[in-house]
């Protein structure tokens, strides 16, 4: 089997930019090993551009948002299920101060894209907010599993999906191509989150991986709002109750943790207190983040043809659809990423 691109990884990352390269009439095979997907199976799929204990506008916020919808919207009509739910984020007001301080900043042309207003009031009894909050718009999240599911059947009905582990030991370039069994390809791109770390061409690149665990609970109170004030508490489609998540640098090796679980409670009832029901799941995946938390883009400086798609992070959903752009020209034009993205930055370290 002969392709142009032979791409490692079926995450949010190699879904977006197979689907891009495919779409632009480039030959594609996904190499995939559906549970090394568990960071972007576990995420919440939340886009969110006010983030932050200091609540600013997330990184490139004004390059990166224009691009979620037309994106996740071809891909739902493609695969014909709906994947995006465009959903206000409401965040509570903890002080007074926090109030004034967003009744400033209301007026300020940075965030007027994304701000929908400034409560000064409670939304609803079962939160916590004496003093209002702000309610933002462009916003919602993904349902991510329904997506890889869904591209994943729609690639393997297509010929363009293999299963399994991906042996880079017998990967050879001979007269020109890339040969991996019985596979051509002439070029190669690593999206497979921190599997890309061990390969011996990207294992000098700075992941720092991040461990998040998340719960699904049930609640009689289930807003259309996404709550998000240190937890995030989403109703999904079928009722369920999302929330999470949390950050840990350490003891990525274990599984869900009780003190994972109750640190997501306590926090959850700072905001929504008695408003957490039967426990359905708990759930854990290690993010493929990056030290300089940006992610990484780019051409393998010395092999033949090789380049990575990763190092997304927490914030994927809304980095993918328009970095996997940058990256297309990457790939089709030979147009560097800019240089805050491009691994380039770290060529000093191999």
């Amino acid at each position: 089997m002969e392709v142009d691109f032979l791409l490692i990884g079926q995450g949010i990352a190699g879904t977006v930019l197979s689907y891009r390269l495919i779409k632009s009439g480039k030959s594609v095979l996904v190499i995939d090993q559906a549970d090394a997907n568990n960071s972007s199976r576990v995420a919440a799929g939340l886009f969110n551009p006010i983030t932050g204990r200091k609540m600013v506008k997330t990184w490139n916020a004004d390059l990166l948002f224009p691009a979620i919808k037309p994106l996740y919207g071809d891909l739902e009509a493609l695969l014909g299920k709906q994947l995006m739910y465009a959903r206000n984020i409401y965040r509570p007001f903890f002080s007074i101060e926090e109030q004034n301080e967003w009744m400033g900043k209301s007026c300020d042309a940075e965030v007027q894209d994304y701000l929908e207003n400034v409560r000064t009031k409670p939304l609803y009894e079962e939160v916590t907010d004496p003093y209002g909050g702000i309610m933002l718009k462009n916003a919602g999240y993904l349902d991510i599993n329904t997506l890889m599911d869904a591209y994943g059947d729609w690639l393997a009905k297509n010929g363009r999906l293999r299963n399994g582990h991906f042996d880079e030991e017998l990967l050879k370039h001979e007269a020109g191509k890339w040969h991996y069994q019985d596979i051509k390809a002439s070029a190669i791109v690593y999206c497979s989150g921190l599997g890309a770390a061990k390969s011996s061409y990207f294992d000098w690149l700075p992941f720092a991986p991040v461990k998040g665990e998340i719960i699904e609970i049930e609640s009689d109170f289930a807003p259309e709002e996404i709550i998000n004030r240190g937890v995030f508490r989403i109703t999904m489609p079928d009722d369920r109750i999302r929330v999470g998540s949390t950050y840990s640098w350490h003891d990525l090796d274990e599984g869900p943790t009780d003190r994972g679980k109750e640190e997501i409670l306590e926090r959850l009832e700072k905001i929504v207190p008695s408003k957490a029901g039967k426990l359905l799941s708990h759930r854990v995946g290690v993010r493929p983040a990056t030290k300089d938390r940006k992610p990484f883009l780019g051409k393998h400086p010395a092999a033949e043809s090789v380049y990575i798609f990763n190092g997304f992070g927490a914030k994927g959903v809304s980095l993918v659809p328009y970095y996997s752009k940058i990256m297309l020209r990457l790939l089709l034009e030979g147009s560097e990423p800019e240089k805050d993205v491009n691994i380039s930055r770290f060529f000093k370290y191999i």
